[in-house]
């Protein structure tokens, strides 16, 4: 859910992007998966993914998660291979 040129810079391998000015439409045009998919929601540092996995937990999707901290949380903690920015 991060903007094209941050998930260019970093992501985590077999995640997909959608931008958050886009999750409305993703959501309810089924990009997101059905309502019981299991959604972790991403962003630079948590904040942004934080708001994005309520939004959708009030849309009816039942298993989302935040990864706090987000990917740069996750490059200095977990794969170190991921470039920070």
């Amino acid at each position: 859910m991060r903007e094209p040129w941050e998930f260019q810079l970093a992501r985590i391998d077999s995640s997909i992007n959608v931008p958050m000015a886009s999750i409305p439409a993703a959501a309810t045009e089924g990009a997101l998966g059905t309502s019981e998919a299991a959604i972790v929601v991403i962003c630079h540092h948590g904040m942004r993914s934080q708001q994005v996995a309520e939004y959708l937990e009030r849309l009816g999707f039942g298993s989302v998660a935040n990864l706090v901290g987000g990917i740069d949380g996750w490059a200095r903690l977990v794969d170190p291979r991921v470039p920070t920015y």
